[in-house]
């Protein structure tokens, strides 16, 4: 029997190397000369926080964020960004999640779609991924072309191909 699985993972080196060329390209930059503005990585709690002075200076950081984050090969949707707050003083934050994992809500769509494609295939939810397991190989790759095609939120990667 055959199977792969599916899980949604992000190197976090890779976002913390974006996050460091972006603070390389904040020191250059004329616009954040002399401004409080600072990104931080919590690896723990898999979240990025950005402060900065306004909301003009929020755009810009998301957008010098989001072009390093490109270059690394990190795909944009793995991350949530949340609303700009007020923070201390007169500076602005924003909070960005970082999705590791597949949640269960999208486990269950990823379950539904694979069984209304009526392939003789099964999926099984486990922890934070979906694994399928089917006779034929034409069916998993079916299976992935599928969900590669399909309106999935969240990045999904298919690993641990085995026949």
């Amino acid at each position: 029997m055959s199977s792969f699985d599916i899980v949604s993972q992000v190197d976090l080196q890779e976002i913390d190397n974006a996050i460091n060329n972006t603070k390389k390209e904040l020191q250059g930059r004329y616009d954040f000369r002399n401004t409080k503005t600072t990104i931080e990585l919590n690896k723990k709690d898999g979240a990025v926080t950005l402060h900065t002075e306004d909301e003009m200076k929020v755009r810009a950081l998301r957008e010098m964020l989001a072009v390093h984050l490109a270059k690394r090969k990190v795909d944009p949707r793995a991350l949530e960004y949340g609303e700009a707050q007020p923070a201390l003083g007169s500076t602005v934050k924003i909070e960005i999640k970082i999705h590791q994992g597949v949640p269960s809500d999208t486990a269950r769509e990823i379950v539904r779609m694979i069984k209304d494609t009526k392939l003789k295939v099964q999926a099984a939810m486990q922890d934070d991924q979906v694994r399928v397991s089917g006779k034929k190989i034409d069916d998993l790759q079916a299976i992935i072309k599928m969900l590669r095609e399909s309106a999935i939120k969240i990045p999904l990667q298919f690993v641990n191909m085995k026949s």
